[in-house]
């Protein structure tokens, strides 16, 4: 069973029992749980429910388990011949989270 749901803006395939990585969550508690009922399709092995825009009924609870910093960006500006060169680097912050459970209506 899998959904695709829809969190701070972000679609997500989650499964149960993943941990996915999430745009940083603003006030983040560890071990808080976090339900949403914007769940956008939910698939069983026999069915499969398409929303209008949102299941009706189904959630998905997950827990936050940490926070981290992304992996390194640099960006870099280059003029031949003329000594210009400018480097810029960039980490953006992402929060873990653990799916608990898919609730179906």
């Amino acid at each position: 069973m899998f959904a695709i749901v829809e969190i701070n803006g972000f679609q997500y395939k989650v499964e149960e029992n993943q941990t996915i990585k999430l745009t940083k969550v603003d006030n983040f508690e560890k071990g808080k749980k976090i339900e949403t009922d914007k769940v956008l399709l939910l698939s069983n092995d026999k069915s499969l429910n398409v929303g209008k825009p949102y299941v009706k009924g189904a959630k998905v609870i997950f827990e936050l388990i940490g926070e981290k910093k992304g992996r390194k960006i640099e960006v870099m500006k280059f003029r031949r011949r003329s000594n210009y060169k400018r480097i810029k680097g960039y980490r953006d912050n992402y929060t873990l989270a653990k799916i608990e459970k898919i609730v179906t209506p």
